[in-house]
């Protein structure tokens, strides 16, 4: 885990410090993870909002466990997101998500590529962070609670099948 100033993602990549508090181009984020480097990087800002810290933290421990889950339990978290998009469910329970969300419509995008798999992940993480940060009420809550509750229920079905918890 380490704190950087100014984080912004662009092109694939983590800018931090000057280069990336001025940079206008790229997107101001406020944590990456590294799975293949055991590494989370966090926006300095972050340590004078707890809540917001916890949220973020949790999301991005999820990205751990999303790559240790298996291919059959992805694909049924897939399946409950092909169900929103077929209902036409707008919101999401986080910004990552949901500017993915909206390029997806936006391109009448598939179940399939990259864009979807990212898609699925951001959504995974930002459901875990809505369900377990205990953030209460937040601005970037804005799935439907019918929507919402398919997920916990979907997170709670997870949980019954690994009551040891996943590795992370």
């Amino acid at each position: 885990m380490d704190w950087r100033p100014g984080l912004r993602a662009w092109r694939g990549g983590l800018l931090t410090g000057a280069a990336g508090a001025v940079r206008a181009s790229g997107e101001a984020v406020h944590a990456a993870s590294s799975i293949r480097h055991r590494q989370m990087i966090f926006d300095q800002e972050l340590r004078r909002n707890p809540a917001e810290l916890s949220r973020i933290l949790v999301h991005e421990l999820f990205h751990f466990a999303w790559v240790r889950l298996s291919n059959d339990t992805r694909r049924s978290w897939g399946a409950l997101l092909v169900l929103e998009m077929a209902r036409r469910a707008r919101g999401e329970l986080g910004w990552s998500a949901e500017w993915r969300k909206r390029l997806l419509v936006a391109t009448s995008g598939s179940a399939r590529g990259r864009r979807w798999s990212e898609y699925a992940c951001e959504s995974f993480c930002d459901t875990a962070a809505w369900l377990y940060a205990g953030a209460g009420e937040h601005a970037e809550f804005t799935l439907a609670a019918r929507w919402s509750e398919a997920r916990r229920a979907w997170f709670a079905a997870l949980e019954a099948r690994h009551p040891a918890g996943l590795r992370i």
